[in-house]
């Protein structure tokens, strides 16, 4: 019998203890558009998890740490191509849907859906993932501190040599500089928060590691323009 995933909760379920802050607003807000759209994203895998696949593959990894994993698209991808993934938001209804795509597909027991507030320290010991992704995760509504702080926890969970890789819209995007602004380079349009990335705030944060590429491209019928970053740990 195949093992039915669940849901963890390494930060305690209940967002009681939450701080009830702007990032709190955001939760809920991804919490209603996933609750009224099974596939917020579609249900085909991103481009950039297709090319991330790729490279976790030339370098060996097995185990896969996905942050922002929202409804799985990008899991479930992974998880098909042998991956074993933990899957971390703080959706709990992001969450909810990977664990019925994952019975559903039969690949729930390669996933392990994690329900986590990433201004927290990460659940994972030091050196004990092969490689962290995440799409657009990293220009969610976290500040430059907030950022610093999540990638020293990435650099500590991730064995030596191991590669993260995520993406950003960055600066030429069309939404940049429009909505209401919050500080830093962050804005919010429709109730989305975004942050937005120049080159530099990319060099800045791979303090620790490797800056192997920035690559530019675009997604999406706007379209959303971003960085792709690839880094090693050192």
């Amino acid at each position: 019998m195949r093992r039915q995933p669940s849901l963890s909760f390494p930060t305690a379920p209940g967002n009681s203890d939450m701080k009830k802050d702007g990032q709190d607003q955001q939760q809920l807000h991804w919490d209603r558009a996933y609750t009224a759209e099974m596939d917020f994203f579609g249900d085909e895998p991103s481009t950039a998890a297709r090319q991330a696949a790729d490279r976790f593959l030339e370098e060996g990894a097995n185990l896969i740490l996905e942050l922002g994993a929202g409804q799985g698209r990008d899991t479930l991808f992974f998880a098909g191509l042998g991956f074993r993934v933990y899957a971390l938001d703080y959706s709990e209804s992001g969450l909810w849907g990977i664990i019925d795509k994952g019975v559903k597909t039969d690949l729930g027991e390669m996933i392990t859906p994690v329900f986590h507030d990433l201004r927290n320290p990460l659940p994972f010991t030091d050196n004990s993932i092969d490689g962290c992704f995440s799409h657009m995760l990293y220009c969610m509504a976290l500040s430059r501190a907030e950022l610093e702080f999540l990638n020293g926890e990435i650099l500590r969970v991730l064995k030596p040599g191991g590669l993260n890789i995520y993406t950003v819209r960055h600066k030429g995007d069309a939404h940049y500089g429009k909505g209401v602004h919050l500080g830093e380079d962050l804005y919010e349009v429709n109730g989305f928060v975004v942050h937005y990335f120049d080159r530099a705030m990319v060099e800045q944060l791979a303090e620790g590691f490797e800056l192997l590429s920035i690559d530019e491209f675009e997604e999406g019928s706007l379209p959303r323009k971003l960085f792709g970053v690839t880094l090693r740990k050192k």
